[in-house]
């Protein structure tokens, strides 16, 4: 197996070579730096200039315009010495897609200019043509012609340089030799790297943005992989594309930067919320500050060969013991314990409405499938289809099972009396690397409930499971983790990339996430709330819709936050639906490429409707635009009424 980080067992950063970006250098030993976008017509100069104030005051270290002309990219100059009039020397970057003239003439003006190799010298038509090897090297010799002016001036004028592989815009070309894949992605930046490093230029960033993070993560491997085997070391900038808005953007975000920063890899980040620019730093900061005193943590059991293919998703299937593991989607387990009295609001929010008139109850797409309840009993009769876990020694004393199982310490099991049905045994990566742990558990009903104490808690879990793999155990496992002290939007983010990381390795059959002395705002529908959006945002359970909606730039001929929301009230309950919200044909049918449905923006209040990457409705007016994407749903076949509860 490819080697793809320093180490998967101790944390270390990704060695990478040290860029100059203005003051402000990335890489190497420099802490991970903080970046975001501004929204703003990059020709309203003052606007510009106070977004980038806010957003610097929020955090941001780098400041990114985009540049869509000329035009834009010489007004660079104008915002540039506006910053510097108010007291402000941030290194700004100048993003660039389809406009090469655009980018050298902000090459002379700023510190760093971002190109997306798939449209940079290419234009994307979803051809398939076939290549012969001739005819592949005549068009990278047609991008070196059209690509290495910039580069020369970026040598020049000691301005870096971003080569930002986007999944959904990769160019024909690349789509017909490697497909719509990670491999596809890394070898779209590495065509334009070998360009640079032929002309001796080395000041570079790479990134590989995804919406899916399981192809985000696997590319970003990939990617340093291959850059350990040919001996590259460029700084990795880390981002979710489209990741959205709200709590589901924050933990889908999490999930994907999160796994890599795990693993030591990633030197800068910028969050891609469909929010107002200066939300994302703060979410950016949390997510790095994470990994300052992350070296302390408490040693892990190095691995010897590592027997997980870390470039591809494989769920790890597992033995089906009563409705866990096996083919069943991942469980949710909810936290009861800590409740004084338990009545039927409080089944509400875990996703269950008790309807008196029917004496029945609802249940949401997002219902939890477990209690944890401890030593405590309920006191209503509870829904059918809800299960419930006890302490092993308060189950042992229930007159009635039904629905009820027992949680035993790994230390108590060898005596105890088990469920027929299923049995949750706590173990640690210690229990599992005991030699005769195979043995212990042979033959029973048995779901894992796999926790740590270690500050670096989602690798030292992860051994845990290779060590099972090695093992040839196949029991299921729920992956708990506990936090203490942490505010509401840290234990969103900690919980995503804790748990998230393994789901996306394919690890884990259940979440258990428990809090203690935490936020008081941490309540349990916030728990269960964050437990599923992490296993949407892993693709491992899909519960409700999916908005795909990109971050707000220049570019964007529409109130990215005011649709979204209008979009989302309307189609909120289509459970499993995708759908793409993109501010302009940048960020259209490519960048939405895993999306079912594409809202995008074409023109001044008009509107280009997709289905999958194909035009469906051109020139739609935008008053009307929404209307006409669900009967787009409609005649697709994906709409059902909402529910009036």
């Amino acid at each position: 197996m490819k080697k793809y980080c320093a180490s998967i067992t101790e944390y270390k950063r990704f060695p990478t070579r040290v860029v100059s970006i203005g003051d402000i250098p990335l890489g190497g030993n420099n802490p991970i730096r903080i970046q975001s976008m501004t929204t703003t017509d990059t020709m309203d100069t003052n606007a510009t200039v106070e977004q980038t104030i806010r957003m610097i005051d929020a955090g941001c270290e780098y400041v990114r315009i985009t540049a869509p002309s000329l035009n834009e990219a010489r007004n660079l100059t104008n915002i540039k010495d506006g910053l510097k009039k108010r007291g402000y020397n941030v290194p700004l970057i100048a993003d660039i897609h389809f406009t090469p003239n655009a980018a050298e003439e902000a090459a002379r003006i700023v510190e760093k200019v971002r190109v997306n190799p798939g449209n940079y010298a290419d234009k994307k038509k979803f051809q398939q043509i076939e290549y012969t090897d001739s005819q592949y090297e005549a068009e990278i010799e047609r991008i070196r012609e059209r690509f290495s002016p910039l580069v020369k001036i970026c040598k020049e004028y000691g301005t870096a340089m971003r080569i930002g592989t986007n999944h959904g815009s990769l160019s024909d070309r690349i789509m017909s030799r490697y497909g719509d894949t990670p491999l596809g992605m890394v070898e779209s930046a590495l065509e334009f790297v070998r360009i640079c490093e032929d002309l001796n230029y080395y000041d570079i960033v790479l990134s590989m943005k995804a919406s899916n993070t399981q192809v985000m993560v696997q590319a970003y491997r990939l990617l340093t992989a291959t850059m350990i085997e040919n001996n590259m070391n460029y700084p990795i900038h880390l981002g979710v594309t489209e990741a959205g808005d709200g709590e589901d953007g924050r933990i889908k975000s999490a999930v994907g930067i999160g796994a890599l920063l795990e693993d030591g890899i990633g030197d800068t980040i910028r969050v891609s919320l469909t929010e107002e620019p200066e939300a994302e730093a703060p979410v950016a900061i949390q997510l790095a500050e994470r990994y300052k005193s992350r070296k302390d943590h408490e040693p892990i059991p190095s691995i010897g060969e590592y027997r997980h293919d870390p470039f591809s998703y494989n769920r790890i299937i597992t033995d089906e013991i009563f409705n866990t593991g096996g083919s069943n989607v991942p469980r949710v387990v909810i936290d009861f314990s800590g409740k004084e009295k338990i009545g039927y609001p409080d089944f509400e929010e875990v996703g269950y409405r008790y309807l008196p008139d029917l004496d029945k109850w609802s249940m949401k797409d997002i219902a939890c499938d477990y209690l944890y309840l401890g030593s405590k009993l309920l006191d209503i009769e509870p829904p059918e289809n809800l299960h419930y876990i006890f302490d092993h020694e308060y189950w042992l004393t229930l007159k009635s099972k039904k629905n009820c199982y027992p949680l035993i310490e790994y230390s108590k099991l060898q005596d105890a009396k088990l469920s027929d049905i299923i049995n949750f045994i706590r173990v640690n990566s210690d229990d599992i690397l005991h030699p005769e742990f195979d043995i212990s558990i042979k033959g029973k009903k048995i779901v894992l409930l796999l926790t740590t104490n270690n500050r670096h808690g989602m690798p030292e879990q992860r051994r845990a499971f290779l060590e099972l793999r090695s093992k040839r155990i196949s029991v299921p496992v729920v992956i708990e983790r506990v936090y203490n002290d942490l505010s509401k939007d840290q234990f969103r983010l900690y919980s995503a990339t804790d748990c998230g990381a393994l789901f996306i390795d394919g690890f884990g059959d259940g979440i258990f996430l428990r809090v203690k002395d935490c936020d008081p705002a941490i309540k349990e529908n916030f728990v269960n709330a964050a437990s599923f959006g992490i296993l949407q945002a892993s693709r491992v359970r899909i519960s409700k819709t999916e908005y795909i909606a990109c971050p707000s730039c220049g570019r964007t001929l529409f109130d990215l936050v005011e649709v979204t929301n209008k979009i989302r009230s309307r189609t909120e309950h289509l459970k499993g639906v995708k759908i793409g919200i993109m501010g302009c044909i940048v960020n259209g049918p490519g960048e939405m490429a895993d999306a079912d449905y594409g809202y995008v923006g074409s023109g001044p209040g008009k509107i280009t409707l997709y289905k999958g990457q194909n035009v469906v409705r051109k020139s739609v007016d935008s008053q009307s635009a929404v209307d006409e994407l669900i009967e787009i749903i409609k005649e697709d076949g994906n709409w059902v009424e909402p529910s009036p509860d």
